[in-house]
């Protein structure tokens, strides 16, 4: 094997442990918390996030893949102008559901 074939195996294997998907400045402020944190919050509405789980026959790992999807939700409850979400379930396929909540001021 020469040393090209290496850096493929290598790249191969890191590949599912990758993030891709960064928090925005705005989704920094954003809190993922439980259902009972949010008793007296506005609910804004849900949003449904979804990321790549799986590259060819490579499937990434859960741990990564739920955090890229909490991620892509606390950006997308910054823009709907809420600062916490809740989780309504499982992670299925790369795909998740939250709740959007407005906790403070």
């Amino acid at each position: 094997m020469n040393f090209n074939h290496y850096i493929l195996c290598f790249s191969i294997i890191c590949l599912p442990s990758c993030a891709w998907v960064e928090t925005t400045k705005e989704g920094k402020e954003v809190s993922l918390v439980k259902l009972f944190n949010v008793s007296n919050c506005s609910k804004l509405g849900t949003t449904n996030v979804s990321v790549t789980h799986k590259i060819g026959i490579i499937t990434r790992g859960d741990e990564t893949v739920t955090e890229e999807l909490v991620i892509v939700a606390k950006n997308s409850a910054a823009k709907r102008g809420g600062d916490s979400i809740v989780a309504n379930g499982p992670v299925v396929e790369g795909k998740m559901s939250f709740d959007i909540y407005k906790c403070g001021k």
